[in-house]
């Protein structure tokens, strides 16, 4: 390091040296006076010593020249600029400026910024590549899609690596196009992109839009696709932000990248003065949504964690997982084996840790495995573990309870949906005379999760499809697994601080998706197309809907501080008798398909059993 520094503070000066005496040259016409020597013997250690310190007082000396930048170029501007006004009236009473031409004065400090700057602004362009064509030699020809800051980021990323050569942008922002970013040109729109790559023999793009919506993305990725381009995508903007990952880390654009949504703005100050420090429990802690609600609280530094699931598996995982992750805490978390159907084993659970705040997202939620013979677990496992877990929290005292319900419980037409929608229900009947705020959180589906169609459809097309579709009108609500966990964290912090529990808060799944849609984005984003992998229709499964709904008919809803989270008005809550009514029927012994649904659309009025919905 000191012998780098030793190295550079020699040139600077060495160049302070030739400044000096090309200055004079150029004021002499390149003919010295027969004194020069003299004059410079008496001049020179002046003007480098003045220089030296200047140099050292700016700190030239603590950047690094392979990175040399705009910051760089001030400081040897006010370094040179220093100099250049003690450098005068310095030699003026050292020997009177005898024979030191004006000329030079001016000239000298012109001479030294263009020399320093250049010297430091050429190493790092060859460093980077850009003097050498050669390096490039080798590359693969590389497109991006964006032409705004994340493309130009990545362009200066990209410039020193190894595999790929950027030879254009586009971008719709028609008053980009014809215009060069460090001397790439912004060649067209994104629908000229099939042209373009063949005339610039282009097998790869990527779409550096981290912040734009996913419709453009997706829009982007469609047309590269068609082109028969081979997509790739920088990563999130959170990422970038956090620092998980740099922006030159491309990787195949997925469905998650072209469905993704606006980031969640969360109140981490309310939520961490809701979570610090306090004992928190989640049921189904193993699965798709829990795990992450445990993933997202843990940021929050609760002063206990406590992880439940019936999956042995699934809570092996997840210490694994956490042990890794979060060392310093682990003495804070406890991994639970209980059964929420378990009424006694929840009681103790609860007893020994007395949670202050409780998430519930344990539930058996695939629609056509719980809608004939496991009807009766559906209800028993959604109705009953709710209400289980529900009366532990009451009884050791939990502040909160948050239910993971879903948009399923609106018009259900399954017995899924109609068990969660009975969920809801028992909890605001529950609120009548409890001290614990409840709240329940509805949203759609979530990508990714366990039983979703995306896995389904990755696995199918690895077996050479095809890949079954039930309707070609089905459409979906999607949402990521961590926006869903982050919004059902900030619903909960709002019921926290409402008067009175019992809401229902509705999340913003943004426009619903088709399915088959779905399916065709991710036979490209393979890399193949439908006469490849053909996409077959299976007809409705039983207690599909064709369309999923968030709200219920009789329902409105109410804004919260949040865009993104909706209260939900629902009808008057159930009082004590229809309480102990539902304690009855679920005590009850094992039922039959038919009796479970009948009772169910007694339970819940606005469940409808529709075997049979596909149209046409």
């Amino acid at each position: 390091m000191q012998a780098r520094v030793f190295l550079v503070a020699w040139f600077d000066l060495t160049t302070v040296s030739l400044a000096w005496v090309l200055a004079f040259a150029l004021r002499h016409n390149f003919a010295m006076p027969q004194n020069f020597p003299s004059l410079l013997m008496a001049t020179l250690p002046w003007v480098v010593l003045v220089h030296a310190i200047a140099f050292y007082r700016f700190g030239l000396y603590r950047g690094m020249w392979r990175f040399a930048s705009l910051p760089d170029l001030r400081r040897i501007l006010l370094a040179v600029g220093l100099a250049a006004l003690v450098v005068p009236p310095l030699l003026f009473m050292v020997q009177r400026l005898i024979d030191v031409p004006r000329s030079v004065l001016i000239l000298h400090p012109i001479l030294l910024v263009l020399m320093m700057g250049g010297a430091r602004f050429a190493y790092r362009s060859w460093k980077d590549g850009h003097l050498l064509s050669v390096s490039e030699i080798g590359k693969e020809p590389l497109l991006i899609l964006g032409a705004g800051t994340a493309g130009a980021d990545l362009l200066r990323a990209l410039h020193s690596n190894r595999t790929w050569r950027v030879v254009g942008f586009l971008d719709d922002d028609q008053s980009k196009i014809g215009r060069r970013i460090n001397e790439v040109a912004v060649l067209g729109a994104l629908d000229g992109i099939a042209n373009i790559a063949a005339t610039r023999q282009v097998k790869n793009v990527v779409i550096a839009m981290p912040q734009a919506a996913a419709t453009v993305r997706r829009r982007a990725a469609e047309l590269a696709s068609a082109a028969g381009l081979t997509v790739l995508t920088v990563p999130a903007m959170d990422d970038l932000l956090s620092g998980k990952l740099s922006i030159s880390q491309l990787h195949r654009v997925s469905l998650e990248d072209l469905l993704g949504r606006d980031p969640v703005a969360l109140d981490e100050a309310g939520l961490r003065e809701w979570l610090q420090q306090k004992t928190v429990l989640v049921t189904g802690a193993g699965g798709s949504i829990g795990s992450e609600l445990c993933r997202q609280i843990a940021r929050f530094a609760p002063h206990q964690l406590i992880f439940v699931d019936q999956s042995e598996f699934a809570l092996y995982q997840m210490a694994q997982e956490f042990s890794a992750a979060y060392v310093a805490p682990t003495q804070g978390m406890h991994y639970v084996i209980g059964d929420v159907k378990d009424a006694a084993r929840l009681f103790e659970i609860f007893m020994q840790h007395r949670p202050q705040i409780v998430f519930h997202a344990a539930a058996y939620k695939h629609v056509p495995l719980m809608e004939n013979t496991n009807a009766w677990q559906a209800v028993r496992n959604n109705v009953l573990g709710t209400l289980n877990a529900a009366r532990a929290a009451i009884q050791c005292g939990a502040s909160e309870f948050v239910l993971v319900s879903t948009d399923k419980a609106v018009n259900p037409t399954n017995v899924m949906g109609a068990s969660k929608r009975l969920a809801e229900r028992a909890c605001q009947a529950l609120q009548t005379s409890a001290s614990t705020r409840f709240v329940a959180v509805r949203f759609g589906n979530v990508l990714g999760s366990s039983g979703s169609v995306i896995p389904l459809f990755r696995e199918q097309i690895a077996r050479g499809g095809p890949i079954t579709v039930t309707h070609p009108d089905i459409i979906r609500y999607f949402m990521l697994i961590p926006e869903a966990a982050q919004l059902v964290l900030q619903a909960g912090l709002f019921a926290s601080s409402e008067p009175t529990g019992g809401k229902i808060f509705v999340l913003d799944m943004g426009e619903p998706v088709k399915i088959v849609d779905l399916a065709r984005d991710m036979i490209r984003l393979s890399g193949l197309d439908e006469q490849a992998i053909q996409i077959e229709f299976t007809g409705l499964r039983p207690g599909e809907k064709l369309f999923e709904e968030l709200l219920a008919d009789n329902e409105s809803t109410l804004p919260t501080p949040h865009p993104k989270l909706r209260i939900a008005q629902a009808c008057p809550a159930p009082d004590e008798k229809w309480l102990a009514a539902l304690d009855a029927w679920l005590a009850s012994s094992a039922r039959e398909e038919k009796e479970v649904k009948r009772d169910l659309a007694l339970w819940v009025e606005e469940y409808h059993p529709q075997h049979s919905q596909a149209a046409g």
